[in-house]
């Protein structure tokens, strides 16, 4: 726009200022203010009391104030209109006239701020130098383009009539890509020749800056399509950062390679591992973000970088303190107690005497908690972590099936992942954790491979120092892990895989020990579940005492804990209910009315006649099961003559070995009948059936041949077998009693069974060290070397006036 210029001499001016804050005009701009602005306000109102004595529009100055400070430079700008601006506000239409210096603060009139100031000479010379003419020529070009793509063609004719430098400069205060510290410099720049080079500058620049803008827009768009939105952003954001990079100076290659690699060299990993992840950051900077190489490598560099290389928690080497957390969370199990208070008395003298690392390798330890279900394995390990202020993280093995799942996948697989113990030492967080490994007996094995065969180097002390997972492909030390294994069947752990972990048996609890679980751990957790407090419900010893002897049968403590849950669970009810005060004492004599009738009652408390071993041919053996030591009847019976069919019938679902110990007794018994004083002639015509009941439960080993043996000589003899006898052990030809094994947990199922005479052979005699000495004190047992012994210790002596089993 073409600027009205006044009088340019430099006669002083007192003016009243008009502030801009943060905002700059220029001369030949015709600006609308808001009067509602008190400085606003009060300048204009200030000018027009001026006016009235002197002729023409009143005057003031227009001075941008910049984060509270005036500048040097203001505008001389006089009032063209008052009224109401677009939004019916009051306002004001001011042009601004040329530029003046700003001198001293003066009085005038009204509540405005006076100054005295300088007019400036900001115009060009009348006949223009051939390089300024270039200059303008060069601006109006510039002007034109960027007019002409904003759609503005009327403006573009007015720039082009423009023929003055300065006020062609002043002309671009109207550009709003300008900030205000570059329509500032315009401001204070006097001379018009210098004033129009500043402008052409900042034009300049802008179109490059919207060239560039172009020009990305349109690389971007040549390399989409319409389904990959996403794409198209990320590109326009790294073309984004590249070119503000080049603005600013700095080298190409500050992105996230260079993140990934200052993570790298920031992290304290093992020069091993340091030099592995600089060479696939190397990788990351060399792919293009396309290749799905570049999202593995990130995700290979992220697994790394979390994983603990340095961190390690220290042992608490109190071992008195460790004892009694082992004793508060758990009672009995004295066999991996001790283990645990010697590994940490032997890390204690090895750290004392600077023995903490040898030939690579730290002082971890194997286990393998083998026992019954419910004995408290898969606790225990937490037990150990607090105990020895380790991490605690369990990984369930059971049904793992995938060899990837112990070492990991490639990392060519798409969603390739660590295997478990590698995740395991990444959610612990430490390199020396407390690692449980639960149901390592029930992996199996198909075409993925044999995860067994995969643990064979993780639980192996001698190689776990240098475990490589397939995924990381860098060693990783194991050795200072302590590793719990736990599993019920110590058959179907492979032995190669056994023969690396030292063995800890859990064979069960005695009745005491239940007692005291129950009282001290049981039941104050089921209160809480069961909304009671400890002040309202409790158990007497009685009551505890014959749900774990007479309502639950086991050599854990599970069902005795689901038991006690049920009882609560009772007494809430009938609470809520109306039908029972609190506080209540539960006795033995409240459970059957409360929770039933006892499921499994002894033997010896059953009436004589209604006993098993009530008629000839029945004996009380004792067995090893997943779920620890059972009681095992034999039953035998003769068959009719008449039917024929002589020889050996079995059934019960009963394995090889068994087989043969029953054909081993039968023959026993028929070379030493007349020793024996046994009918042994009914043998040769009659057939002979051998039945173990529980027929739906698979059955195997050798530890029933003196079991089978008394069960014949019973029938044969018709002398009934006691009750309160149980036996075990192998009978030979000869009658020789060899030994077996399972001892202690035969001798905790008999004590559960209410048996008071226990049968084994002599060889297990040493066996009875491991038997808790309140079992043993309440169990008669005898160690026999001859199968002739046995029967005159289970034999009543008379015959017994029932006739004798006759096979259907």
């Amino acid at each position: 726009m073409a600027a009205d210029h006044t009088s340019t001499d430099n006669t002083p001016l007192t003016l009243p200022v008009l502030p801009l804050d943060e905002e700059v005009v220029l001369p030949g701009m015709v600006v609308p203010l808001d009067l509602g602005d008190t400085d606003v306000r009060a300048a204009v109102e200030a000018a027009q009391a001026a006016a009235r004595t002197t002729p023409g529009k009143p005057q003031v100055l227009l001075v941008p104030r910049i984060d509270g400070a005036y500048a040097g430079t203001g505008v001389l700008g006089t009032v063209e209109q008052v009224g109401r601006l677009a939004d019916g506000d009051p306002g004001a239409l001011i042009r601004g006239r040329g530029r003046v210096r700003i001198g001293a603060g003066t009085t005038g009139p009204g509540a405005a701020l006076w100054v005295e100031g300088e007019r400036l000479d900001d115009r060009a010379p009348g006949q223009l130098p051939g390089a300024v003419a270039e200059l303008m020529k060069e601006y109006k070009a510039l002007a034109t383009a960027w007019l002409r793509k904003r759609g503005a063609w009327q403006v573009v004719d007015r720039v082009q009539q423009i023929d003055e430098a300065g006020q062609l400069a002043d002309n671009s205060g109207y550009s709003p890509f300008l900030t205000t510290v570059q329509k500032l410099a315009l401001l204070e720049t006097a001379d018009p020749v210098d004033r129009l080079r500043l402008a052409t500058e900042q034009l300049r620049e802008h179109l490059a800056e919207q060239d560039v803008a172009e020009s990305i827009a349109k690389d971007v768009q040549e390399g989409v399509d319409k389904q990959q939105r996403e794409f198209l952003l990320r590109r326009q954001l790294d073309a984004v950062r590249k070119e503000l990079r080049e603005l600013n100076g700095e080298q190409d290659g500050e992105d996230e390679p260079d993140d990934y690699r200052a993570r790298v060299e920031a992290a304290e990993l093992p020069e091993q591992v340091r030099e592995a992840a600089l060479k696939e950051v190397d990788k990351l900077e060399r792919a293009s973000d396309q290749s799905p190489e570049g999202s593995w490598i990130r995700t290979w560099l992220d697994t790394v970088l979390e994983l603990p290389w340095n961190e390690r928690t220290e042992d608490r080497y109190d071992l008195p303190g460790a004892q009694a957390v082992l004793d508060r969370e758990h009672a009995g199990l004295q066999d991996v107690k001790e283990r645990i208070t010697e590994y940490l008395a032997v890390r204690k003298r090895r750290s004392d005497r600077g023995l903490g690392v040898v030939g690579g390798r730290r002082g971890g330890a194997v286990l393998a908690l083998v026992g019954p279900p419910g004995v408290g394995k898969t606790s225990l390990g937490e037990s150990v972590a607090h105990a020895m202020g380790r991490k605690f993280v369990r990984v369930a093995l059971g049904g793992v099936r995938d060899e990837a799942e112990i070492r990991g996948h490639r990392r060519t697989y798409v969603g390739a992942l660590p295997g478990r113990i590698v995740r395991a030492i990444k959610e612990a967080g430490s390199m020396n954790p407390v690692v449980l490994l639960d149901e390592i007996d029930k992996v199996g094995s198909d075409f993925r491979g044999d995860p067994a065969a995969a643990l064979l180097e993780v639980l192996d002390p001698a190689q776990n120092h240098t475990f490589r997972d397939h995924y990381l492909e860098v060693e990783l030390d194991l050795s200072d892990v302590v590793f719990l294994a736990t599993a019920n069947v110590l058959e179907a752990i492979p032995e190669a895989l056994l023969d690396r972990m030292e063995l800890v048996r859990l064979d069960g609890y005695t009745e005491d020990e239940k007692i005291v679980i129950g009282r001290d751990h049981l039941l104050p957790r089921q209160l809480e579940r069961a909304g009671l407090g400890a002040d309202e419900v409790a158990l007497d010893e009685g009551a505890l005492r014959k749900l774990a002897g007479e309502y639950t049968r086991e050599a854990g403590v599970r069902n005795l804990e689901r038991a006690v849950a049920r009882l609560l669970r009772k007494v809430a009810a009938q609470h809520e209910l109306g039908e029972r005060e609190l506080p209540f004492t539960v006795t033995a004599d409240d459970l059957r009315g409360l929770i039933g009738r006892p499921h499994h009652v002894p033997e010896s408390a059953q009436d004589p006649a209604e006993r098993r071993t009530a008629v000839p041919g029945v004996a009380t053996g004792l067995a090893v099961t997943g779920a620890g030591g059972d009681v095992l009847y034999v039953e035998a019976s003769l068959a009719d003559p008449e039917t024929g069919g002589a020889g050996l019938t079995l059934t019960g679902q009963l394995g090889d070995v068994m087989k043969e110990s029953a054909q081993i007794a039968l023959s026993f018994l028929r070379s030493h009948g007349a020793e024996l004083e046994l009918p042994v002639g009914d043998l040769k015509d009659r057939g002979v059936h051998i039945h173990f009941p529980a027929g739906a439960v698979p059955k195997d080993g050798p530890s029933a041949g003196v079991t089978m043996t008394t069960a014949l000589a019973s029938l044969l003899s018709g002398r009934l077998v006691r009750t309160d006898v149980a036996m075990t052990g192998e009978v030979s030809l000869t009658g020789r009693v060899l030994p077996i094994g399972g001892v202690k947990q035969k001798l905790l199922a008999a004590h559960r069974a209410g048996v008071t005479t226990v049968v084994i052979p002599k060889r297990n005699e040493a066996d009875l060290d491991d038997v808790p000495a309140e079992v043993l004190a309440g169990l008669s047992v005898h160690a026999v070397t001859d199968v002739r012994e046995v029967l005159e210790l289970a034999l009543v002596a008379g015959a017994a006036e029932a006739e004798v089993p006759v096979a259907a």
